[in-house]
């Protein structure tokens, strides 16, 4: 007993150990209704001590004697820097898509909670979302149901302004949507991973028949025909040669209803994401073979790296070849006191069973390009 005086009484900052047998003592002296002075008679203290502890009770701060515990589901701040470094290499990413990123690379956070820590500490006006990482696209109806990888493929066709660029929409400045002005790009993407299965690159609006061996090729590369092929109605798709040609492959062609995008919606995703995070944030190239090393390097980065919407937070080829996804493998935990047994943000995940102290993000980019992270985290000491 008389080694707790030598214990108490130590100078400078107390620890955890110390305060807790200051405060057990005055629960002590409450209990037993003693006086300053017969506690410390009994505990080998002067009575100013005692005096100086109860003076220290509503006392606020690390130093303080009675100390509250922060909240279990707090996270620590190296998580909200995190998070707030993650949006300024990826400008582009919402909070949505910043969740579900590090969600992959093992760190689940709650969509609100990284929204809460976006504006926690804004050093400059938030960039302006276009809404494309905020909703998942929308489909008024699906006129055939994918199954399985290969099942049903989208087809369609868009245009990518060139450098050169177009000038203007009317009469005599209008410029003819060919090349060197723009490139007519073809994609077909699975609609159950939403993989792109192939693309090619046209100079001008495609023909039927160069759209029929774009299929062609993009058949022999899979190994599968598809049963069922979704387009538009233009006049590629719906040619008679077009129809012969997709009753010889065994591949039963199904049509948007006019004026729905309801259909095509995964391919119109694509487009969008497409421009949006790739061909309006680089030169588009004026030769044929840049280009088509550009629409590649998206594509695959695409479907290993992006966390797709309509997949919650998967990736195509996640989907495609049935794999294990990266979300659902062990997460860290950075909150110190967070229940073992208690729930992550979803989707669900075991926690590691060494914590943390600290994680870094460490941000690569697809060949090269700032445009197409690659998103880690690491333990720092």
């Amino acid at each position: 007993m008389f080694a707790w005086p030598t214990l108490i009484l130590t100078a400078g900052r107390i620890t955890d150990q110390q305060r807790d047998l200051r405060l057990a003592i005055l629960e002590l002296k409450a209990a037993r209704g003693w006086s300053g002075a017969q506690t410390a008679r009994r505990f080998l203290v002067e009575p100013a001590t005692i005096a100086s502890w109860l003076k220290r009770v509503d006392e606020e701060g690390k130093s303080a004697l009675v100390q509250t515990s922060g909240p279990v589901n707090r996270f620590p701040d190296f998580v909200r820097h995190i998070v707030q470094r993650l949006k300024v290499l990826c400008p582009i990413m919402g909070k949505k898509r910043i969740a579900q990123t590090l969600a992959r690379a093992g760190l689940h956070l709650g969509v609100t909670t990284v929204g809460r820590m976006l504006k926690e500490e804004e050093t400059r006006p938030p960039a302006q979302s276009d809404g494309v990482e905020e909703h998942e696209e929308k489909r008024a109806y699906r006129p055939v149901s994918s199954k399985h990888p290969n099942h049903v493929w989208v087809v369609d066709l868009t245009v990518a302004p060139t450098s050169a660029g177009f000038w203007a929409a009317w009469f005599p400045f209008a410029l003819p949507q060919v090349w060197p002005w723009c490139w007519w790009i073809a994609c077909v993407v699975d609609h159950y991973s939403r993989r792109v299965t192939g693309f090619a690159v046209f100079s001008k609006e495609p023909t039927s028949l160069e759209v029929r061996s774009f299929l062609g090729r993009a058949i022999a590369r899979v190994g599968i025909t598809p049963k069922y092929l979704i387009s538009d109605k233009g006049g590629q798709f719906t040619s008679l040669s077009f129809r012969v040609w997709c009753r010889r492959k065994g591949v039963l062609p199904r049509y948007a209803a006019t004026g729905q995008r309801g259909a095509t919606a995964v391919i119109e995703r694509f487009f969008k994401s497409l421009k949006e995070e790739w061909l309006r944030r680089i030169e588009v190239p004026l030769r044929r073979e840049t280009m088509r090393r550009e629409l590649s390097l998206y594509s695959s980065w695409f479907a290993d790296q992006r966390p797709h919407q309509g997949l919650g937070g998967r990736t195509p080829n996640e989907v495609y070849e049935g794999r294990r996804t990266a979300n659902t493998k062990v997460r860290f935990e950075p909150r110190p006191k967070w229940p073992t047994d208690s729930p992550c943000a979803l989707p669900l995940a075991k926690q590691t069973r060494r914590q943390p102290s600290r994680l870094a993000v460490v941000v690569r980019f697809q060949g090269g390009s700032r445009h197409l992270p690659i998103v880690e985290l690491k333990r720092v000491a």
